[in-house]
């Protein structure tokens, strides 16, 4: 039996993000942007401040903070009326941001770095008591894909996601608040996504597990094409992903992967 995964529309708030930098970097559009997201079938709208994609810059603290807040804010003033009320997750790997978006009325901590980034980032995800995505990056946004490499990625993943739990766990954070993630193009090669993408299934048996694959380089090192046609390769990874037990699909284009998912459901399932 097919089980359609929870879709997470992506909304950046950067002017550099490696698909849609500045498109939404105003306020106003980004609340427009979200309402679509949202009418489109959207579960969770993931929202950054700051990009990371490969060779990005770090942002501080404070601008992150003061380009994610207005929009939180603005999101929930203009979906009250909605029942159920979209979920929110914050993108950061800063703490400082994190706790702000959560006290502001974001739901989910969705963190690149595993909670890693900060010294701090563990003890307040348990005291903000919220869902978190934990997911793996070999290396930093500025040098993750400076000659990744792996013996074996799937195991390797698998085990440092695994760590990661169990720290958590022990910090006190309750193990059903948390979510995995792979980290699809994060310090990884082609052939080291298609392995990950492959056995989702094993990710999945371990925690709810999130992919994104959505829009990203691989589809371009199997095809050639550029960012703004890889709509099929995003729906042909994610399916997979869907099929073989994702729980969260992060994409750009919800429509076109709701779409997707109703037409496989139906097949699956009829």
């Amino acid at each position: 039996m097919f089980r359609r995964p929870k879709i997470m529309g992506i909304l950046n708030v950067t002017p550099d993000s490696f698909s849609d930098g500045g498109q939404f970097s105003d306020l106003d559009a980004a609340v427009r942007h979200a309402r679509q997201l949202i009418d489109q079938g959207a579960d969770i709208i993931d929202i950054g401040g700051e990009s990371t994609r490969p060779g990005a810059r770090l942002v501080p603290w404070t601008e992150e903070r003061d380009r994610v807040i207005p929009v939180i804010r603005a999101i929930r003033t203009a979906t009250q009326d909605d029942d159920p009320g979209p979920l929110i997750s914050i993108d950061t790997r800063k703490p400082e941001v994190a706790e702000a978006a959560i006290l502001t009325g974001a739901d989910i901590w969705n963190d690149v770095s595993a909670l890693t980034y900060s010294n701090d980032s563990v003890a307040l995800a348990a005291n903000l008591d919220c869902p978190i995505i934990l997911m793996h990056a070999q290396g930093t946004p500025d040098t993750m894909q400076d000659r990744p490499s792996y013996d074996d990625p799937v195991d390797e993943v698998l085990a440092y996601l695994s760590d990661r739990i169990a720290i958590c766990v022990a910090a006190g954070i309750d193990r059903d608040q948390i979510t995995i993630d792979p980290g699809i193009g994060f310090g990884k090669r082609l052939e080291d996504n298609l392995a990950i993408l492959r056995h989702t299934a094993k990710f999945a048996a371990l925690a709810p597990t999130l992919i994104g694959t959505s829009r990203k380089s691989f589809i371009q090192k199997i095809d050639g094409s550029p960012v703004e046609q890889r709509l099929g390769g995003s729906l042909a990874s994610m399916l997979y992903a869907a099929n073989e037990g994702a729980a969260v699909l992060r994409v750009h284009d919800v429509a076109e992967t709701m779409q997707a998912l109703r037409v496989w459901e139906g097949i699956e399932n009829e």
